[in-house]
């Protein structure tokens, strides 16, 4: 349409080659826009090229508002959407190069300058403005070109820098989303081991308490009455204790409150209906008393600097502290023919330390081997308070040893000045052994 306007006004009289011609010349850089994204480095060169050639044969067909118009398009495009910048820079150098050839060979053109100035009447002639009209016309047209395949440059550059933030704002975000959710499965992860570690301690715990207490009831049910009777009501009461404590585990399970973690669930006390708190030092006493066996005494102490100590220290670590306990007297019941066992927690606040040792005096018991997870469970709860444990016999002695050390800030490395974690405690009567695979049978 715009070619044929031109036409109206006689602006094509003096082209050398048919209306055929400009038609091809016009269609060939059309052709162009279908491929300017699949091959925006290819276009950009390809429209230097054409507008050199179309210059040459039909310099009034290119010339035409149009035609202009298509080449500003198909530059941006090709500078908005190379992906291979360094070959794009080529590609513009070459589309520059040649519209500058091309401007070279118009302004050569004596006449061909003469009447471009003549179109413009006869004040362009005498020369009215402050340049004569050979330079008004030359200035004029490099002004023109410049502002507009300038522009065409400038602004494809921006169009891409922007999609180049929009694609590393996408990415990052790719990349944030991916990795919430491994945090997230991270964390689904570590409930279900907390979660197993619990019920791995109630139940070993409780049932091994029931199977001494049933064997002791069994043993002396004809001769010591009082004695049975006494074995059965700690066996009713551990296996209450043991029922409570895994309907508090279990129920946390069925919980489904919206916007809340497993571990939110379980440290509130959510979706099990009533439950006791969970375990701290205070209850160890009371642990010491269900432990005690008619074959096996339990003293279980809790050493204090300064006095109250035990009463501050976080309830994660006085959770940890029962439980590894618990354990370890569940495994002297369980794996061992001690006739004694001695647990002692110790709450050292100027070193920032607390320290729990488990010894007993017996030996291992055959075929009782066990698979070690409750030795896993205790170097699993230390580990995630930035301690560690140690296990394994006691040297020069008979019997077995737990020691563990956890800092009071229950976060890893030291907690306070002089605790020194995994270090052997000032109080131990042995040297310790560290934890092997050859001790996690116990």
């Amino acid at each position: 349409m715009g070619a044929e306007l031109m036409r109206s006004l006689g602006a094509f009289e003096n082209e050398r080659l048919g209306v055929g011609w400009q038609y091809v010349g016009m269609a060939s850089a059309a052709a162009l826009v279908a491929v300017r994204r699949s091959h925006p480095v290819l276009v950009t060169a390809l429209a230097g090229v054409h507008m050199l050639a179309l210059g040459l044969l039909v310099p009034m067909t290119m010339s035409t508002l149009p035609m202009q118009t298509l080449y500003f398009f198909l530059i941006f495009s090709g500078v908005a959407w190379a992906r291979d910048r360094r070959a794009l820079l080529a590609a513009v150098a070459l589309t520059l190069t040649l519209m500058a050839a091309w401007l070279a060979w118009t302004f050569a053109l004596g006449r061909g300058l003469e009447q471009m100035v003549s179109s413009f009447g006869p004040e362009a002639e005498e020369g009215a403005g402050l340049f004569s009209p050979v330079v008004g016309m030359v200035g004029y047209t490099l002004l023109v070109n410049v502002i507009f395949f300038g522009g065409a440059i400038v602004l494809g550059q921006v169009a891409w820098d922007g999609a180049r933030r929009t694609a590393q704002v996408l990415d990052q975000a790719r990349t944030i989303a991916a990795q919430a959710r491994r945090l997230r499965d991270q964390a689904v992860v570590d409930e279900r081991l907390r979660i197993a570690r619990e019920l791995h301690d109630v139940v070993a715990h409780h049932v091994s308490l029931m199977g001494v207490q049933a064997a002791a009831a069994r043993r002396v049910m004809g001769k010591d009455p009082d004695a049975a009777t006494a074995a059965l009501t700690s066996v009713e009461q551990s296996s209450r204790d043991a029922v409570t404590q895994m309907r508090g585990l279990l129920g946390t399970l069925r919980g489904h409150g919206e916007g809340e973690d497993l571990g939110q669930q379980v440290r509130e006390g959510e979706g099990a209906g009533e439950r006791d708190p969970q375990p701290s030092l205070a209850d160890l006493p009371r642990l010491a008393a269900r432990a005690t066996t008619s074959t096996c005494e339990v003293v279980v102490d809790v050493v204090e600097d300064p006095d109250g100590a035990a009463a501050r220290v976080a309830p994660p670590l006085q959770l940890t502290a029962y439980r590894v306990v618990q354990e370890a007297l569940a495994n002297v019941h369980r794996h061992s023919t001690a006739r004694s066992a001695r647990a002692v927690v110790r709450v050292d606040e100027a070193a920032g330390c607390l320290e729990i040792e488990v010894v007993d005096d017996g030996t291992a018991r055959a075929g009782t081997a066990g698979t070690g997870l409750g030795l896993l469970g205790m170097e699993e709860r230390a580990s995630h308070l930035g301690g560690r444990v140690e296990a394994g016999p006691r040297r020069g002695r008979a019997g077995w040893r737990v020691f563990v050390r956890v800092p009071l800030s229950g976060t890893p490395g030291p907690g306070g000045p002089g605790c020194a974690v995994g270090a052997p405690g000032a109080w131990a009567d042995d040297v310790p052994v560290e934890l092997s695979r050859a001790g996690a049978d116990r």
